[in-house]
């Protein structure tokens, strides 16, 4: 039970985080706390709760079960009884950690995925002053840019840190005073890890010199966050953004260090890992030189992909079978996840496809194979596919997943290009209006 003591640094520890939530909560936000059973997010916990009682915010906890740890079932219920005992609503979620590669990057990335989907207008983490210094090295040890040393802010987009000023000792002093109870992660101590090998072995002997070196890194890591942002500046003045990329001419007259800023600037808006510094410079390489035509560099799950003058960024896909064909039976819009989007027939007279002209045979959605040919208009000869293609400027590897609608074995309508004139409606006609939508367009 929480001691009914108060202590002048739990009152300034109050008033902290309050005043942190007053400038980002607004009276009836429902905010969520992320809740691991650790100290820090018992804390966390516990000062929201105080503080929504004064602010007016509504206020949850999810605890995120990796199903890593044997004892995570324990941590899971230790959770759920903490915030039943505080009339706190609470969800667990567990997610599978892939294997392979870092445990704890799958991790970090499984547990956002969490935040990100929750109904909240704020998730607050419970990070620290101790993390924040943590992370800053950790990113200059992996040869971090500027804006991977900039480590975290208070807030970003609805992710909410209130504790990030806090050292972890006044987070732990707190937690004493209150007599709150937690779960040791006996993790923590496992030196294997790359943080609790800075945690245990390396700051320590770093505090015995330079004890405020808490606070000088995370002073660090705000003027590295404001060269971050001019380095964005400089790179939004030096682009010029197409619809579907990077004016790669532009990049031809930057410097290599200015045309590398620019790239890492726009992988960064299309959420892309970075790429390392020996495909970083490949990229500009080969995007400078006015040999190379089909610039194609590997980033993991994407590719950068030259077409034309633009350079793009493209996820990469799994193969299709061979004979893909999905049936049409009237719906209104077909979710192709397969190809990446959404094909929609809306309704309509005398536009689009002729209904009666589709009811001779059954009507399907498939693949380019080779040799499709199509007539759009009556007083124009039939052309092959490949080229009506290649004159829309649709890129290479975007035509093998472009949908085609067939009615028997006759193309009908092809995405980006049109309708057949044979199947073209007539004034007055019952029709449809065929439209496809990539999944980016989809989902608004």
């Amino acid at each position: 039970m929480a001691s009914s003591r108060k202590s002048p640094r739990s009152n300034a520890l109050t008033a902290h985080v309050t005043a942190i939530l007053r400038q980002h909560v607004k009276r009836g936000d429902r905010l969520v706390a992320g809740l691991s059973g650790g100290v820090d997010s018992v804390v966390l916990l516990d000062l929201l709760l105080r503080a929504s009682k004064k602010l007016h915010f509504e206020l949850a906890a999810v605890h995120v079960n990796h199903q890593i740890n044997p004892a995570a079932g324990h941590w899971a219920a230790f959770c759920r009884a903490f915030c039943k005992q505080r009339g706190v609503a609470f969800t667990a979620v567990r997610v599978k950690v892939p294997r392979g590669g870092s445990l704890e990057a799958a991790a970090r990335d499984a547990r956002y995925r969490v935040f990100a989907a929750l109904p909240a207008d704020h998730v607050a983490l419970a990070h620290n002053l101790d993390d924040q210094a943590e992370t800053v090295l950790l990113q200059m040890l992996r040869g971090a840019g500027v804006k991977g040393m900039s480590a975290m802010p208070v807030i970003r987009n609805s992710i909410l840190r209130p504790l990030l000023e806090i050292p972890r000792s006044e987070i732990e002093a707190y937690a004493r005073r209150r007599k709150l109870e937690w779960i040791e992660d006996e993790s923590n101590a496992d030196v294997y890890y790359d943080r609790n090998f800075l945690r245990h072995r390396v700051l320590p002997v770093i505090a015995e010199r330079y004890p405020a070196y808490r606070r000088t890194l995370a002073r660090a890591s705000r003027n590295l966050a404001e060269a971050a942002q001019l380095l964005d500046d400089l790179a939004a003045s030096d682009t010029q953004l197409t619809a579907g990329g990077i004016e790669i001419s532009s990049l031809r007259r930057l410097s290599a260090p200015r045309a590398k800023n620019v790239i890492r600037h726009f992988l960064g808006l299309h959420g892309v890992t970075m790429p390392n510094a020996a495909r970083l410079d490949e990229s500009v390489r080969q995007l400078q030189s006015q040999r190379a035509m089909r610039t194609t560099i590997d980033l993991g799950e994407h590719l950068l992909r030259r077409h034309a003058n633009e350079l793009r960024v493209v996820a990469k896909t799994l193969s299709l079978p061979g004979g893909y064909c999905h049936e049409w039976h009237g719906e209104s819009r077909l979710r192709l996840p397969e190809l990446g989007g959404t094909l929609v027939l809306k309704k309509c007279r005398g536009s689009g496809i002729s209904l009666a002209r589709l009811a001779g045979a059954p009507v399907t959605v498939r693949l380019r194979q080779g040799g499709e040919r199509l007539q759009l208009h009556p007083q124009r000869p039939r052309r092959s596919l490949k080229n009506l293609l290649q004159e829309s400027r649709i890129p290479p590897w975007e035509r093998a997943r472009l949908p085609l609608l067939f009615c028997g074995d006759e193309l009908v309508w092809a995405a980006g290009i049109g309708v057949g004139c044979r199947f073209q409606a007539e004034p007055g006609d019952a029709s449809v209006q065929p439209l496809w939508l990539p999944s980016a367009r989809a989902k608004r």
